[in-house]
């Protein structure tokens, strides 16, 4: 059964703080280097354990969001910050210089410019595989339409990830101007090009778990994410990062991620990442190395 959400955070919830040499070397760099990410601007629980692997996901254009999702901690207004002309080569260098074999680069939403930031997106994506073409990119977009992702897709990303966030009933949670349809289309054209390239890149998506959906609405959404060609699926617990943001409805139990990771990988994802703590890119190179489940 699911937890209450009155009280103490269940005990699975628990993180640690982040420390050790890793976590320091990379929390210089990215200060020295002028860059964001995600682990501090969305408050993510996995920090310590990803920042100590020498492991981050950046994020690109700024950190500042156009949107308003009701359960996100990214700073937001209604235009964005100036966009960085080096910034491509200032990531790519410091991927570099920490050795990454597995880079995550994601984005606030950038409505403000004339292509929604996708352009500047494909030449991060550049920058990074110019430097060393063995890295491997994944790359988590925000709903872009087909002249909008062409140029992603045409920089050669390994993983395409895009988030529904949640079931259709509660997708009113996200912005105004984020919809269950248009996160489809983005995966979907993602998955066409995958088919017609053998496979790449991968598609994945991600649920955030905890906001009143209901068990066969998760298992729905599941299908429909199968049926436009996404490979990949986290879910994981939604964590009220501060009382400006929703609060949590329910705290599914460790056992409830799991027998629904069991549901996912029947259905047929390539890989599955159900955990309380799991978000997009927790555990990503290991999902991307994932085997495909027997009759996939």
């Amino acid at each position: 059964m699911s937890e209450s959400t009155s009280g103490r955070k269940p005990e699975w919830l628990k993180v640690n703080v982040p420390a050790g040499e890793n976590w320091r070397r990379l929390s210089e760099l990215v200060e020295r280097k002028g860059l964001a990410t995600v682990c501090d601007s969305a408050r993510c629980p996995n920090k310590a354990e990803c920042w100590d692997q020498s492991t981050a996901t950046f994020m690109v254009l700024g950190s500042v969001c156009t949107r308003g999702c009701r359960f996100c901690a990214v700073g937001r207004a209604r235009a964005g910050e100036s966009v960085r002309a080096d910034e491509p080569e200032r990531l790519a260098d410091a991927i570099a210089e920490l050795g990454l074999r597995y880079a995550v680069i994601t984005s606030v939403d950038r409505d403000d410019l004339p292509d929604r930031g996708a352009g500047h997106f494909a030449a991060c994506v550049r920058a990074i595989k110019a430097r060393d073409a063995g890295v491997l990119v994944e790359v988590l977009i925000p709903d872009y339409r087909e002249s909008e992702i062409t140029g992603i897709l045409d920089a050669a990303p390994d993983v395409v990830a895009h988030n529904v966030e949640t079931v259709a009933r509660l997708q009113n949670l996200r912005d105004v101007r984020a919809s269950m349809a248009a996160s489809l289309h983005t995966l979907y054209i993602a998955a066409e090009r995958s088919r017609h390239a053998g496979g790449k890149p991968a598609v994945k998506s991600s649920l955030i778990l905890g906001l009143g959906e209901t068990d066969d609405e998760i298992v729905a959404t599941m299908r429909e994410l199968r049926a436009v060609g996404c490979t990949h699926l986290v879910m994981g617990q939604y964590l009220r990062p501060t009382r400006a943001q929703i609060e949590v409805a329910r705290y599914l139990t460790p056992e409830e991620f799991a027998e629904l990771g069991r549901t996912a990988l029947s259905l047929g994802f390539v890989s599955v990442v159900s955990e309380p703590l799991a978000r997009t890119s927790y555990h990503a190179r290991q999902a991307f190395d994932a085997p495909a489940p027997e009759g996939a």
